[in-house]
């Protein structure tokens, strides 16, 4: 890992006075517009896959390269963006973000037009950089708002309207990138380039209304913006971090190549047999159930220790994969549709467990988590080079063992341990 990594400092908590809890919920609930946001954008990736798959008669790792562009952003702008946000500010941060996931947007117009691959993929791109900023901004922000011994329930209810995105999207996607329902050709020529120009258009419009509201949002200032903290080793040195990152890796990995597989797998005749249209509806049952999740998630880990919590839905994760991979059918369709609400709590337990006990270096420690983040370009990608060598049912078996080592950070590894000297 890059020795010198310059990222902001969300680890300062407020002072406490009379007026701060008012403040600190007005932009908890600000902030949740952006969670439902980048959620509803990073859902609709996996409605543009199977339709660009088609469009351009793309094998699975090609396909892929749709994920692989858009979360190797994080690894790419994570660094930079945890300078920007540093150097200019939170709010300023979260703007910047907002306008440049709107660049992104617009851009999927020309390269629809143009009816070349390689531009979807750089709008792509573009619109994760974004995306990254905003990460990297708010996850820490959130964290900062309140006490931290509920920051893994405050920032996984935060999470909850990220997924309430993830399930709004699928039906959104669905009625104008395949029509609605009607299993209509997605190949891209003549009118049919406009069910992929009109959502992103209408996506670029709302990520400017949103960059304009916060541009004149108050928030707290929450400790001193600096243009540059440099990594010397102190946040790498502490064990549960280090695997807290392995952690992320493979989670956001497993849970992006589950959702990007969805539409495909439904599919297949000896699942369901759906059409595009009709599997793309169903991805709302798998992104519905990890936003149920996220609400009782939040309230159960104020109840029961995080890291339990999370070998627990890491557990019967593992068993729903692997019905979906031995069975057909129903039996199977409804075990994977099943993973994302225990997948629900994952990503902000496993954040918020790395993050703590590192004091001071926890701003570092949140550049490493955003760079983790890169898992989503990687483990999709070899998983569609499965899926085309053994066939995609088979193919899952990737996914299920990330989460075994999830199973074993929620348990074991996530246990603060003194820093290395």
């Amino acid at each position: 890992m890059a020795s010198n990594i310059p990222i902001a400092d969300p680890s300062v908590i407020p002072s406490n006075s009379a007026s701060e809890p008012q403040n600190h919920l007005f932009s908890l609930v600000s902030l949740t517009s952006l969670f439902f946001m980048w959620g509803f954008i990073t859902c609709l990736n996996d409605i543009l896959i199977p339709y660009l798959k088609n469009a351009f008669d793309l094998s699975y790792t090609q396909a892929m390269l749709v994920q692989f562009c858009f979360f190797g952003a994080y690894f790419v702008v994570a660094i930079p963006a945890g300078w920007l946000v540093g150097k200019i500010g939170y709010k300023k941060g979260i703007v910047a973000g907002l306008l440049i996931a709107s660049l992104g947007c617009v851009l999927f117009y020309p390269a629809s037009a143009l009816h070349v691959y390689a531009i979807f993929l750089f709008a792509l791109f573009v619109l994760a950089s974004g995306i990254t900023i905003l990460q990297v901004a708010a996850n820490p922000f959130v964290t900062a708002l309140g006490s931290p011994h509920t920051a893994s329930s405050r920032l996984t209810m935060t999470q909850a309207f990220n997924a309430l995105g993830t399930t709004v999207a699928p039906f959104f996607g669905a009625y104008l990138i395949f029509g609605g329902g009607n299993g209509v050709d997605t190949h891209i020529s003549g009118d049919s380039s406009s069910l992929v120009q009109l959502p992103y258009l209408i996506l670029a419009a709302a990520l400017l209304g949103l960059a304009a509201i916060f541009s004149y949002l108050k928030l707290p200032d929450l400790g001193r913006k600096q243009t540059a903290t440099v990594i010397e080793g102190s946040a790498w040195q502490h064990r549960h971090l280090r695997l807290g990152v392995v952690g992320i890796f493979l989670y956001v990995g497993a849970e992006v190549a589950i959702g990007s597989f969805l539409v495909n797998f439904l599919s297949q005749p000896d699942i369901a047999g759906l059409n595009e249209a009709q599997a793309s509806k169903f991805i709302a049952y798998y992104w519905g159930g990890a936003m149920v999740g996220r609400f009782i998630g939040a309230f159960v880990m104020q109840k029961i220790a995080p890291g339990k919590v999370l070998a627990f839905n890491s557990a019967m994760v593992i068993i729903l994969i692997s019905s979906a991979v031995l069975f057909d059918g129903s039996l199977a369709m409804w075990s994977l549709l099943a993973v994302g609400l225990f997948n629900s709590i994952m990503f902000p337990t496993i954040f918020s467990l790395a993050l703590n006990g590192l004091g001071t270096s926890a701003a570092q420690g949140s550049g490493l988590l955003c760079l983790a983040i890169v898992g989503g370009a990687l483990l999709p990608l070899i998983q569609g080079m499965l899926a085309d060598s053994v066939g995609l049912q088979i193919s899952f078996v990737l996914p299920m063992l990330c989460y075994i080592f999830i199973a074993y950070y929620g348990l074991i590894g996530s246990k603060p341990t003194k820093a290395l000297s």
